[in-house]
């Protein structure tokens, strides 16, 4: 169990653990499960960033540093994924050329385009929010929670990757772990206010996933990085 939930920090956030230890395919599946609880205590350290600059900066410049904090946490890894899906569901003609447009690592004008939007939603929903600390808490477990679904329930398009390590060894018993921190969280923190986020991000999920499987035959690594930043967004909205 400790091997699964280093495993989980240790490929979503940019936390500094042993180098000596390297987690197996099997912890990599199993990581999956805790997924939520990660993105729990990403949510409470930018809630206790953004209260901490409550005390000297305006709402809209304190966002913005907010959002640098939120990106900088897992090395933006995610948010690369959302930019690398836009370009390459967007950009290509064919599920072959759009995976092949996925892997290139340069950005192009959907990629731009996407990305400057997502963070124009994130931005302006955090910044009006009358529940910024709800919000701040709940995003991020929902984003991950809905990335441990997703790569449960959907088909993987590559043979090989990290994310098919992950797909191929994680089960039933992952989804009902991070089911179980996500729902529990949500009802503790929020109430029925949690459980509309929690509905608004399995819809969000789902309808991305679907459309995503009528470009290219299967989600990949990009496609979870994607539904995490696209739910995220999703949430905040749900709380204003």
């Amino acid at each position: 169990m400790l091997a699964s939930l280093l495993a989980a920090f240790q490929f979503l956030t940019i936390l500094p653990l042993p180098r000596r230890w390297q987690p197996s395919a099997a912890d990599l599946g199993r990581a999956v499960g805790w997924f939520p609880l990660v993105g729990l205590v990403l949510g409470g350290g930018l809630a206790v960033v953004d209260g901490g600059l409550a005390f000297i900066l305006p709402p809209g410049v304190r966002t913005v540093i907010l959002l640098a904090f939120w990106l900088m946490a897992h090395g933006a890894i995610h948010f690369d994924g959302f930019l690398d899906s836009c370009d390459g569901l967007f950009g290509g003609h064919s599920p072959d050329q759009r995976l092949r447009i996925m892997r290139d690592h340069r950005v192009g004008a959907f990629a731009v385009a996407g990305g400057g939007l997502l963070l124009l939603l994130k931005y302006s929903a955090l910044t009006v929010s009358s529940h910024r600390i709800l919000a701040l808490l709940l995003a991020p477990m929902l984003g991950r929670w809905t990335m441990a679904l997703a790569i449960v329930f959907f088909p993987y398009a590559r043979d090989q990757g990290l994310g098919r390590a992950m797909k191929d060894h994680a089960r039933w018993p992952q989804v009902l772990l991070a089911t179980g921190i996500t729902s529990l969280v949500a009802w503790s923190l929020a109430g029925w206010t949690g459980a509309i986020a929690l509905v608004v991000a399995l819809l969000t999920m789902f309808f991305t996933a679907f459309f995503i499987q009528t470009r290219i035959p299967g989600l990949t690594g990009d496609s979870y990085g994607a539904i995490n930043e696209l739910v995220e967004a999703m949430v905040l909205v749900s709380l204003l």
